[in-house]
């Protein structure tokens, strides 16, 4: 089937997208699973709109199943850059760990820790973007597990109520992060009260101007939906199977001759309403750029053994409790922030947003960037900045198959799903 609708529901589909994308963000990577298409497979004809508030509507809270995902961008061959950087880190590019070294370090002040540091945080890095892993997934409720597996070695986070665990086998390394539940939860209570006043408030002035009660939620979706007719067209694709599960394919077109975005496609359970798999095609292409699937799943609760964590002999621990600010002195800091004169971690550089929908630019001043764009910067940065991009008017350019990055000579980062020309007139006109 193949029902046509102009789309793009991003607010419905930030809800269950990040199920796929959150082991993305801390260094899984894969190889391609295509769907596998069948005639067998005959779902009900569900709009993009019925499969839209199908899948926002899912309540899974527990399930297990291992993913495997693939980043094909089209970078240069970097293996003879990362094996020299640092001393030589050696191994595999996916033998890194999450942060490697989680608070050993080497304080002889020759520098020979932090370069290899250094090459293996690239590693990581390329990894992500070129190499392939495979990672098991466990969630039961508010506890969850990321089990990336390694050559001969495996990397983990445990998240429970009672804080985290992130392990990495080959470097015989542990952080444990904790937080002060009482502040937490008493943080929680006050913002809640807060917010649910102002929203009676604002539901107050609007009905007090207008007269009429605020829209249905699906009125919401419609309006939604509406809006998206002009920068997307959202359609439901083929039937297939994932997992051994029956999926439907809700497929997104962008409508935008700046974004190098041809294709989203997302596969989504036909029982329970769940992302099990999602790939993202250049425009012009045949294939995925990037594609990242359950290859087997299950919606049954984990055994609770699973979520406990214990540091094995030898395991250098790394203790880390994560202060929690009152209500009054978070709107302090953003105060503080916005007048410029607060802590200087506080006033980290805000990112700057330049258009909207496919064709956004984000850009972020670049600290060390100078004439030429790699001066200032240190030998490994300047090497690695060197082999990946090509000089431009103004600085340097990053082109893949779904990414473009600019660095320029004056300092500021811009990057976006764009051509080169889009990038290239956002810097020079910041619109």
């Amino acid at each position: 089937m193949r029902a046509q609708h102009g789309s793009g529901a991003s607010r419905r589909l930030s809800r269950w997208i990040p199920a796929i994308a959150a082991p993305i963000a801390i260094g899984v990577a894969v190889v391609v699973v295509p769907m596998q298409a069948s005639a067998a497979v005959d779902l009900p004809d569900l709009t993009p709109a019925e499969l839209l508030e199908f899948a926002s509507a899912s309540e899974v809270d527990a399930l297990s199943g291992t993913i495997e995902q693939t980043s094909e961008l089209g970078l240069p061959d970097l293996s003879g850059l990362t094996g020299t950087m640092g001393g030589g880190a050696g191994g595999d590019a996916s033998s890194g760990g999450f942060g490697s070294g989680s608070g050993q370090g080497d304080s002889s002040g020759d520098g020979t820790a932090r370069d290899a540091a250094s090459a293996t945080d690239l590693d990581d890095l390329i990894s992500l973007a070129t190499g392939t892993h495979t990672a098991r997934v466990y969630l039961d409720g508010t506890n969850a597990r990321l089990q990336v597996l390694d050559d001969l070695a495996e990397r983990n986070v445990y998240l429970t109520d009672e804080g985290a665990w992130i392990y990495d086998s080959r470097e015989q390394a542990a952080t444990h992060v904790t937080v002060d539940r009482a502040a937490l939860d008493a943080l929680k209570a006050e913002a809640s009260a807060q917010a649910e006043a102002h929203a009676d408030e604002a539901r107050d002035r609007l009905e007090a101007e207008f007269g009429t009660p605020l829209p249905t939620p699906e009125e919401v979706l419609d309006q939604a939906l509406a809006k998206l007719d002009e920068s997307t067209e959202v359609s439901v694709g083929t039937d297939a199977r994932i997992a051994g599960r029956e999926v439907y394919e809700l497929v997104l077109e962008p409508r935008d001759a700046d974004t190098l975005v041809g294709e989203i496609s997302v596969s989504i359970d036909g029982d329970t309403g769940v992302a099990l798999a999602a790939s993202v095609t250049a425009s012009g292409a045949s294939e995925p750029a990037f594609s990242v699937a359950f290859t087997e799943v299950t919606f049954e609760a984990p055994d609770a053994s699973v979520f406990a964590f214990t540091p094995p002999e030898g395991t250098a621990v790394t203790e880390h409790e994560v202060p929690v600010p009152t209500l009054a002195e978070l709107e302090q800091r953003k105060a503080e922030h916005a007048a410029g004169t607060g802590e200087p971690s506080d006033r980290m550089p805000q990112p700057e947003v330049i258009g909207e929908g496919w064709s956004t630019v984000v850009v972020l001043p670049m600290a060390g960037a100078g004439a030429g764009a790699t001066e200032g910067l240190d030998p490994e940065a300047a090497a690695l900045l060197g082999t990946l991009t090509q000089p431009v008017d103004g600085g340097r350019i990053l082109q893949t198959s779904l990414v473009t990055v600019l660095v320029t000579d004056d300092g500021r980062l811009l990057a976006g799903a764009v051509t080169a020309e889009r990038l290239l007139d956002a810097a020079a006109s910041g619109r």
